[in-house]
């Protein structure tokens, strides 16, 4: 069933320190050494935020998909109970900037959005993701054609070298720079379906940040095995790992 209706819920995910430093040259065919915080990265234009307006939250990616017009982020990001005033929110990949910022590549407005039952229903954190199905630009293109996508991965194991890629609020990120973390994935202990790495840095505004295998820059983003959810701890993030229940979410993204 298609959410009509979309929420700006605030991100979960927190961390201690911002990120000081440019992120480390990740080479083909070599596993960087894990970082422990965040740094700030080049602009990967498949990555980008939800916007309102003036207002931007949350961060979302493109996907690969045949017709080049889905992206992902974190359902609590886009859900919206019942009753409360739906927002006209749209997607602008490669978003930078202060204040407002800019969105060099335009923006997508969301036609459709994805999430699943469990979450609608009792918030249940291994289904906190959602799939949007957006809209042509003015010019008639889809995203893909113009910002390119990560592929998904929807068997992957827990345990994983992992680059998240997310926009943390402005307070802790006035210049609005996408922020990135190569590090290891774990299986979280405390909550059952749900991934964990340790690395601080990740602030308000990045949930929804797409977890990628095999990253290696923008024209090699790998694979998508999952979004950033929340984090139980300053220093740790969490995130659904993508199995049979996104699957089906993706494919509904497909059709609508």
């Amino acid at each position: 069933m298609a959410v009509t209706g979309l929420l700006a819920l605030l991100s979960l995910a927190t961390a201690c320190g911002g990120p000081v430093a440019s992120a480390p040259r990740l080479d083909p065919g070599v596993s960087p050494t894990p970082q422990k915080s965040a740094a700030v990265i080049d602009y990967p234009p498949f990555i980008g935020v939800l916007v309102d307006g003036d207002e931007h939250w949350c961060t979302a990616s493109v996907v690969d998909s045949p017709k080049g017009n889905v992206v992902v982020t974190a359902a609590h990001c886009v859900y919206e109970e019942e009753g409360t005033a739906a927002r006209k929110i749209s997607f602008a990949p490669g978003f930078a900037g202060q204040g407002k910022g800019k969105q060099p590549y335009g923006a997508w407005q969301i036609r459709s959005v994805q999430v699943d039952d469990r979450w609608q229903e009792q918030e249940d954190d291994p289904y906190d993701f959602a799939f949007l199905t957006l809209e042509p630009d003015a010019q008639g293109r889809e995203v893909q054609d113009v910002v390119g996508a990560a592929g998904l991965d929807w068997e992957s194991e827990p345990q994983r070298q992992v680059t998240v890629i997310g926009y943390p609020e402005p307070d802790h990120n006035p210049d609005n720079h996408p922020v990135t973390c190569t590090t290891d994935s774990r299986v979280d202990k405390d909550l059952p379906g749900m991934v964990q790495m340790r690395c601080a840095g990740f602030w308000n505004g990045t949930s929804g940040s797409p977890w990628l295998t095999d990253y290696r820059g923008p024209d090699k983003p790998g694979k998508l095995i999952g979004v950033l959810s929340g984090g139980d701890t300053d220093s740790e993030s969490t995130a659904a790992l993508f199995g049979a229940p996104a699957r089906a979410l993706y494919q509904r993204a497909l059709k609508s």
